[in-house]
């Protein structure tokens, strides 16, 4: 069964993050920023990715804070849900269109964590959301998870349109790379026996 259940508390949030990894795409979000449950919803809806998120955070300083931990403890929860990545097919790759947006993302389910993010805003703001936090969660997101994240906007000029393709591109990814390969079923995907830190 792969699925865990992660809770974080510090002086500036309070997060639980619950996922199933095999589900079906439904999502219970509240994180207090309307826009990014939208976006998490998004997340959940296209890998597949059955996603409870419980957030409290200090809003009245701003959302950076909420986003970042949630980006953490959803990272940390995909990876404990993962356990030793036995079977998964690991790399993956997608172009998601959105209108006049085109986005790529690549990840590999490594263990071994980095973000390379290509994605420029014309605007510092999407409603009240700042659309410097995009790349905060998947920062924390990817770092968390254990995962080589590559994401490129290659056209675009829709902020709402960019910052959601990146948010579905990284869904669409996961949903093929966390897919169990029915023919290595029980082996790492890896010659060398073990994926990063994995235990």
């Amino acid at each position: 069964m792969r699925k865990a259940t992660i809770a974080r508390q510090t002086n500036e949030t309070r997060i639980e993050v619950s996922v199933d990894l095999d589900g079906t795409g439904q999502a219970d979000t509240s994180t207090g920023v309307g826009f990014f449950d939208h976006m998490l919803d998004q997340v959940a809806r296209h890998a597949l990715i059955d996603l409870t998120v419980r957030a409290e955070g200090d809003r009245h300083i701003d959302d950076h804070h909420t986003t970042e931990d949630v980006g953490i403890a959803l990272g940390q929860a995909v990876r404990s849900a993962l356990g030793d990545r036995r079977g998964i097919t690991r790399y993956a790759d997608v172009h998601l269109p959105m209108d006049e947006t085109l986005t790529r993302c690549a990840i590999d389910v490594s263990g071994r964590p980095f973000l390379v993010f290509d994605v420029a805003f014309s605007s510092d703001k999407i409603g009240t959301f700042d659309t410097e936090l995009v790349q905060e969660f998947f920062q924390a997101f990817a770092m968390n998870a254990g995962i080589t994240l590559h994401i490129a906007t290659l056209t675009g000029s829709n902020n709402h349109h960019i910052a959601e393709s990146c948010f579905k591109a990284l869904a669409r990814a996961l949903r093929a790379a966390l897919a169990v390969d029915p023919r290595q079923a029980d082996r790492i995907p890896s010659t060398k026996g073990t994926l990063g830190d994995a235990p």
